[in-house]
């Protein structure tokens, strides 16, 4: 029964998690208001100043022109430099600006090829690097997010310096959205990204496991890290059992007290039965039952399943079916457990 962590979360400085199910797109524009393409088409986003509230409107694919298609194009000309400031600006700036210009007009191609111009500043690594993760090139975005994550310190420097704020859209999972901005965390998490969809799990461990040495108390990076290792395979000896301990290391001292801490608690179960200590992993799995109320209904439905498979490991049969009955019972459909209740 596959499990995936979602909750809008603050997991990082310029890091937040959000509910979608759209694919990557970014926003940029002064603070409190930002122009944002991506699936969901082109959008103008606006702050309230001081509430921390924001309004979306949509932008028209035709006819006249909004007031907030206005603000776009008013956007746009902000990013359109006079004769003597291109005259003084260098290069490497001007392709930056420009690759912002392209990505404000909807020419996501266009702006990356700008932004190849601008590499050398982190943040023209940071954006091109996400643009290339919207564009479906993985291998692009790893080394664009490698180097703006080596100069993480320089992140967001230039787009200050422009008086622009970057709001950046990443699908962590299909019901998790991450939104970053530029700072090492933001690269890193990235970085994950672009390292999963090549297929480089190790890789993607080594990023999180260096977001996590700066968050080391940061839970939603435990559960990440937890999931990754656990999508090692459980008979690949001691390659399996190391990531195994990894996980139950990372659940030391964990409670119940967020949908983080109970998904954490499911890996460490998880993780404990695939280390044969069949006791521990029932003791963690319960805990993670004990508190129903703000946790998402799939995430108690794992944690029961998994008491299950651990109940009958322990050969305690009569306990392993009344999971199993009562995970039918909320969903008749479940094909796993109505295999293992011998109804297929």
């Amino acid at each position: 029964m596959a499990f995936r962590f979602w909750r809008r979360v603050r997991i990082a400085p310029g890091v937040t998690l959000n509910f979608s199910r759209s694919g990557v797109s970014a926003s940029i524009g002064p603070r409190g208001a930002k122009f944002t393409a991506g699936p969901r088409g082109r959008r103008v986003t606006f702050g309230i100043p001081g509430t921390g509230l924001f309004y979306t409107h949509a932008l028209p694919s035709r006819g006249a022109a909004s007031s907030a298609s206005r603000r776009a194009e008013a956007l746009e000309r902000r990013l359109t430099p006079g004769f003597f400031e291109r005259l003084f600006t260098p290069a490497h700036e001007r392709a930056f600006i420009a690759g912002c210009r392209e990505f404000v007009r909807g020419d996501e191609v266009a702006a990356l090829e700008r932004l190849r111009e601008a590499l050398h500043l982190a943040d023209g690594a940071f954006l091109a690097g996400y643009l290339a993760l919207a564009l479906d090139r993985p291998s692009e975005a790893a080394a664009f997010l490698a180097s703006a994550a080596e100069r993480g310190e320089e992140l967001g420097r230039t787009f200050r310096r422009y008086g622009l704020d970057l709001d950046l859209e990443l699908p962590v999972t299909p019901e998790i959205t991450a939104h970053v901005r530029p700072g090492l965390a933001g690269a890193l998490l990235g970085l994950v990204e672009a390292k999963q969809r090549l297929g480089r799990r190790k890789e993607a461990i080594a990023a999180l496991e260096r977001l996590l040495r700066m968050r080391p108390g940061d839970v939603v990076v435990k559960v990440s890290l937890a999931e990754l290792l656990l999508e090692a395979d459980p008979d690949a000896g001691a390659e399996g059992r190391r990531a195994a301990e990894r996980v139950v290391e990372l659940a030391e001292g964990l409670g119940n007290e967020s949908p983080a801490h109970a998904a954490m608690l499911l890996y460490k179960g998880r993780a404990l039965r695939r280390l044969g200590l069949l006791d521990a992993a029932r003791e963690a799995l319960t805990a993670g039952l004990r508190r129903r109320k703000g946790r998402p209904p799939e995430l108690l439905r794992a944690l029961r399943f998994e008491r299950a498979l651990v109940y009958e490991a322990l050969g305690r049969t009569r306990q392993a079916r009344a999971d199993l009955e009562r995970l039918y019972a909320e969903d008749p459909h479940d094909a796993e457990v109505a295999r293992r209740l011998g109804r297929t």
